[in-house]
């Protein structure tokens, strides 16, 4: 199998922010990545901008130094990173002033493809946004890309993309969920709607339920601050997991067109029903003999703030009514992988009587690591002496099964970015889309500080807090092992 490149048009592309931590360590390997697949055309150039005092000369020194430590090596031996850096220049920037911006929109070439990625806080957000415009940089047809967080609640949410607004059309603004870049995400679309051995049994008829689980064995990192005044539910569940859960439950869209997907995914996230306290577990990883826990890592010995999320939820409409969906969510668990499972139901009449066991199909999709998608099927197991029943999974590993493309697919950021410049917005949330998420988020988040709810503590590298096994339990169910 061949991996097929799709060329774009030659492009401009300013990052502001370009000597940040997420340039370091995603955007510019990305870009890197693209350039040794021929993926960035002559013609093309990527502006840094930020407001460390560099020469260009120093950012590609800065760059080069991120290729090499994040960006897997490849190229920097025979030249290939030189090239990719002949294409770079930087510009210092005053974000909140003047200084900077007239020698940046003279840096700027003729190519009519023009995208601003902030690779910057929010609060800058609306600065940029204005200077852009002040400064005749942007046009109608430019294109800005926001990072996450899109708002702490929903009030900033609506106001971030008010501001936003006043200078761009919503068809000119990218909101980038690097999740929705993976693979597996996007060829869980393709399973569903592609393949006529699923979508009829994608229903409440035929589905017990559905878990959605994103563990991580990090802590909180340098990103202790932030955190602590976030959380688990504002940080993963409120975008990452509601994403995966939009395309998971979502009908099919009539075309595989930016608008079309996203108001199938807009209806999801309004047909979703408030969520009880009940059916709420928070928790945060405390310290033990070797580590520091959770407060300690964000320097507030008092915090309440959760680490670790599990709920459950219902979503209202004809395909879906009364199957639930679990989430979990949380840091310091005891592997890192991020995974689907659709469970299907029983088999209504067993007739291999009580001994057989209860067996049930599980498609499981595997979003990192080893991405993958498997399917739990029963089974005889095998010997003589009656008929004993067992699962077994029919296993699909992308890298074996794509041999070396799968290796050399696009990440996340890869994709995204090339699908900026092309200017397809299905892979990037809507302004509506992201305020009806924050309205289901925000009443949970108020209804636990109002009851002064205290997280759970849960030992590192555990599955999390005993109260989310229970919310599983009380069901008849039980969550599958977070294992790679």
């Amino acid at each position: 199998m061949v991996s097929r490149v799709i060329p774009v048009d030659p492009f401009d592309l300013v990052i502001f922010g370009a000597t940040g931590d997420l340039a370091r360590r995603k955007i510019l390997p990305a870009l890197f990545r693209r350039f040794c697949a021929g993926q960035i055309p002559e013609g093309s150039q990527i502006i840094g901008a930020a407001r460390s005092d560099l020469n260009d000369a120093g950012f590609r020194s800065l760059v080069a130094e991120a290729v090499r430590e994040f960006g897997g090596g490849r190229g920097c031996e025979d030249g290939t990173l030189e090239q990719f850096l002949e294409r770079l220049s930087y510009e210092t920037i005053d974000a909140k002033g003047t200084d900077g911006w007239k020698a940046l929109k003279a840096r700027l070439g003729a190519s009519p493809v023009k995208a601003f990625y902030f690779s910057v806080g929010p609060s800058l957000f609306g600065e940029l946004a204005e200077r852009l415009r002040r400064f005749d940089l942007a046009d109608d047809q430019s294109r800005v890309v926001v990072e996450k967080p899109f708002g702490h609640d929903l009030e900033t949410a609506r106001a971030l993309n008010m501001t936003l607004a006043q200078h761009f059309d919503e068809s000119q603004i990218y909101r980038i969920d690097h999740y929705l870049g993976k693979e597996t995400v996007q060829n869980l679309m393709a399973v569903r709607f592609g393949n006529m051995l699923f979508e009829p049994l994608w229903n409440a008829q035929y589905v017990d339920h559905i878990q959605i689980t994103v563990a991580e064995t990090v802590d909180v990192g340098g990103r202790g601050g932030y955190y602590d005044r976030s959380g688990a539910m504002r940080d993963m569940v409120q975008n990452h997991l509601m994403q995966l859960l939009c395309l998971i439950a979502m009908e099919p869209p009539a075309r595989f067109e930016p608008d079309s997907v996203r108001d199938e995914k807009l209806k999801v996230i309004r047909a979703l029903d408030p969520v009880d306290y009940h059916h709420i577990v928070r928790g945060q990883y405390s310290a033990d003999e070797e580590q520091p826990g959770y407060r300690a890592h964000v320097e507030n010995p008092r915090s309440t703030t959760e680490s670790f999320v599990a709920l459950k939820c219902h979503i209202s409409n004809w395909r879906w009514a009364g199957t639930p969906f679990y989430l979990r969510t949380g840091k310091k668990l005891h592997t890192r992988a991020s995974e689907i499972a659709v469970v299907f139901k029983d088999a209504p009449h067993s007739i291999f009587g009580p001994d057989a066991g209860r067996h049930s199909n599980v498609l499981a999709i595997r979003l990192q690591p080893n991405e993958g998608i498997t399917m739990q099927v029963t089974i005889k197991e095998p010997g003589p002496g009656g008929m004993r029943l067992i699962d077994v999974p029919l296993d699909m590993s992308f890298a074996e099964a794509l041999g070396p493309d799968a290796e050399d697919a696009p990440d996340a950021y890869e994709r995204l970015i090339m699908d900026v410049i092309r200017g397809n917005q299905t892979l990037f949330m809507r302004g509506d889309e992201v305020e009806a998420a924050w309205n289901w988020t925000d009443p949970i988040i108020e209804g636990w500080q109002r009851r002064g709810e205290v997280p759970k503590p849960y030992e590192t590298g555990s599955d999390g807090p005993e109260d989310a096994l229970m919310l599983m339990h009380r069901d008849g169910r039980k969550w599958r092992k977070i294992r790679r």
